[in-house]
């Protein structure tokens, strides 16, 4: 979820293991236990604390829950309303809701409460203080290499993760990378995703946002998860140099050089950073690094990643390159202030036809972390 556009860039394209219940004791004394039941949680079960950010689909607010278990944390909110989303937008917000209710990854925006009104759909994701990518190389430029490589060998893992449960992300951006208190990325905006996906059953649609586009999705000859490391690519050449490697003056002529333009390499990376991008932009997927039978064991044993040890990775254990430094729990310095200055609201909206219901039956969830029953 890019804060500051909730449903990201559509306007370019068309658990954790449950603890095993203690047997019961053989004594004759017992005692009664009533199990804590909490009420599922509703709109009034968030105070609203700053908006940061809005679409032409929806809000999202800085909110904190007010009651149950959780009662005093912090959350993002984001609230979409119905009436303003097309067919395709509605499938999107299920799509994201049912990936991310699946998903627990070190690397991954994290869902906590899914929950719907008649008019408006919400979901109660993690706050990540830091903002996301786009701010933060926007504001420096270009990263250095050990900045990029740590950022792109976390994204990998989250990547990886996602190929392993036969999902291909397909909006891999700045905006779409978001950064916690400590340093750490997470991806988000999951609306483009696609399920069931491999290199036998690819999918056709056209969609993203072209300059991060495969060829194989521009061509529309069908793609896999191979698109997303060559997305990744892209990113990885946009920290390093400032500038995307294809952009033309508009989307025909940027997807013409995603297709045949030559990759020009600024000789001030290093042999292995150019190693690596060369790699990754292989037109042909098949010849792609992290595509072919050994998966993400071709990029971690790539010499970019050499000095990365991946079992800490995933753990956290190593110092980000960059930590965000905030006043308080509550404190938005690294979103847009034309928005956090803004009185939050959740304005009320007109009701949906009545189709769309249907596309929304069980969009309810309640976390299990937090299911107390």
């Amino acid at each position: 979820m890019d804060y500051r556009r909730p449903l990201g860039d559509v306007s370019n394209v068309v658990l954790a293991p449950r603890r095993k219940a203690p047997r019961p004791s053989l004594s004759v004394a017992t005692t009664s236990y009533t199990p804590v039941v909490e009420e599922p949680p509703s709109a009034s079960s968030f105070d609203l604390l700053k908006m940061l950010g809005q679409g032409s689909f929806g809000k999202v607010f800085l909110v904190r829950k007010n009651l149950g278990l959780d009662g005093g944390n912090l959350y993002a909110m984001k609230v979409l309303t119905k009436s303003t989303l097309k067919v395709r937008d509605r499938l999107r917000s299920k799509m994201e809701r049912n990936i991310l209710a699946r998903i627990r990854h070190p690397f991954i925006v994290g869902l906590h409460y899914a929950f719907q009104t008649d008019d408006k759909l919400y979901l109660i994701l993690e706050f990540l203080q830091g903002g996301d990518l786009f701010t933060l190389l926007a504001k420096d430029g270009a990263f250095p290499e050990p900045k990029v490589r740590f950022y792109l060998a976390e994204l990998s893992l989250a990547l990886n993760h996602l190929h392993s449960l036969a999902i291909v992300y397909r909006d891999l951006k700045p905006e779409n990378i978001l950064l916690g208190i400590n340093g750490h990325v997470k991806i988000t905006d999951f609306g483009l995703c696609k399920e069931g996906v491999s290199d036998v059953d690819l999918t056709f649609s056209f969609c993203g946002t072209v300059e991060y586009m495969a060829p194989e999705v521009v061509n529309r000859r069908g793609h896999s998860t191979a698109a997303d490391w060559w997305s990744l690519g892209v990113l990885m050449y946009e920290m390093l140099t400032g500038n995307l490697p294809f952009h033309g003056e508009n989307r025909r002529e940027t997807m013409t050089q995603i297709l045949r333009a030559k990759l020009a390499m600024p000789n001030f990376l290093s042999a292995e950073a150019q190693s690596l991008l060369r790699a990754l932009f292989k037109r042909n997927p098949a010849n792609r690094l992290g595509n072919g039978p050994n998966g993400i064991e071709e990029i971690k044993k790539h010499p970019f990643f050499a000095s990365i040890d991946w079992k800490r990775l995933l753990a956290r254990e190593i110092s980000p390159p960059f930590k965000p430094t905030v006043s308080n729990t509550d404190d938005t310095f690294y979103f847009d202030s034309e928005f956090t200055k803004k009185t939050p609201r959740d304005s009320p909206a007109l009701p949906p036809s009545a189709t769309a219901h249907d596309v929304f039956r069980g969009f309810s969830f309640v976390a299990p972390n937090f299911n107390c029953e």
